[in-house]
């Protein structure tokens, strides 16, 4: 397993001067336009506390609501780092006027869906319901993250199923080689930290531990109540006054730590394994950053290939082509992982040891000279 860290350099750059190619942006101008007719507006109000709200109304009968956090790993330290994904494990088993069991026959009853995960700069809890039921959804969702009894018997519980969870990560190849990819993109910062944490800290967190990182992180300013399908966003604005607009406007807590890019390369080797898990990337760029877009259109130009494919010499991307022609690898996806202030564009792949430095040469190539 291999995980290798480059800076956007002349590949990187040419790849985005093609990608801005005059040419291609008139072609497709009408096209574009016309879509963007076809969307939905996108409403954004922002309530007196900083929470925003923001819903896009398609007309449907089913919608979508969700909450989305600026609490994932990256806002941990190393003491407490896991504690985010903790609380989204506790986050269903039960609140002061619903228990676990009133929570999950409710949701059944509408024949709605209620889910959340965790990112390295985000915790989202969401659920799917019909439209009629968004006050219902809304109230739900309001309740878990404000009403959470977190108790006792629940923590140490979960902490067993965290555990075999992490357990259960350790074989999943991908996963590990991409935890690898950000301890060395990120050495010493938040970012290179893993969401679930160090086994060490699921041993130890406590309902403390979760109650703090609540009252720190869970503030109006740092949550956005976003919608989509049959959705009223002066209905949502409402509920969301209703429902929200007594969490705490102010945020104490440090400003979001820069995390620097660091090029590097862990390898970690073990001759037992028939095969070669590797993931390069080059420093990339945040949500906000004008590159954005290119790169995310450089990313379905790479594509993804496995042997399972057909098409041969018919496939979009040219890597893929190389590799069914070459037989180069086992399978290959591009990846473009962006956060607030920086990301990882680059790609992942599985090959047999001795087609290893083939397979690099081809990859470089085609980054170099991908253009639409």
């Amino acid at each position: 397993m291999a995980a290798s860290m480059h800076r956007l350099g002349a590949a990187g750059r040419q790849l985005i001067k093609n990608l801005f190619n005059t040419k291609v942006i008139n072609r497709n101008i009408s096209a574009v336009t016309q879509v963007a007719l076809n969307v939905p507006e996108t409403k954004v109000t922002t309530l007196e506390n900083g929470l925003r709200v923001a819903s896009e109304d398609s007309g449907l009968a089913t919608c979508t609501v969700g909450l989305w956090i600026d609490a994932g790993s990256r806002y941990e330290h190393a003491l407490n780092n896991g504690t985010a994904h903790f609380l989204e494990h506790m986050a269903f088993k039960g609140t002061r006027k619903r228990s676990q069991l009133d929570l999950e026959l409710e949701i059944e009853n509408m024949g709605a869906h209620l889910n959340a995960y965790t990112s390295r700069e985000q915790t989202v809890y969401y659920a799917k319901a019909f439209s009629k039921d968004l006050p219902r959804a809304v109230e739900i969702l309001a309740d878990i993250i404000q009403n959470s009894t977190l108790g006792e018997a629940e923590i140490e519980r979960e902490r067993g199923v965290i555990l075999r969870e992490m357990q259960e990560v350790e074989t999943n190849l991908q996963e590990v080689v991409f935890d690898y990819l950000h301890a060395t993109a990120y050495q010493e910062t938040p970012l290179g930290r893993t969401i679930l944490g160090p086994t060490e800290n699921i041993k130890t967190i406590n309902r403390g531990d979760l109650v703090e990182y609540i009252t720190t992180h869970y503030k109006g300013p740092r949550i956005v109540l976003a919608a989509a399908g049959g959705v009223s966003h002066n209905e949502l604005i409402d509920l969301a006054k209703y429902h929200f607009g007594k969490l705490p406007a102010r945020y104490s807590a440090e400003a979001l730590h820069p995390c620097h890019f660091t090029g590097s390369e862990i390898r970690v080797r073990d001759d037992k394994m028939p095969l070669a898990h590797i993931a390069i990337t080059v420093e990339a760029v945040g949500w906000s950053h004008p590159d954005t877009i290119p790169l995310m259109v450089a990313n379905t130009l790479i594509g993804n290939w496995d042997r399972s494919l057909g098409g041969g010499m018919n496939l979009s991307s040219k890597l893929a082509q190389m590799a069914c022609q070459g037989n180069l690898c086992h399978s290959f996806q591009s990846f473009n992982t962006c956060y607030t202030d920086t990301g990882l564009w680059g790609l992942y792949m599985v090959c047999e040891p001795g087609t290893v430095k083939d397979m690099m040469h081809f990859t470089h190539l085609e980054w170099i000279y991908t253009h639409l």
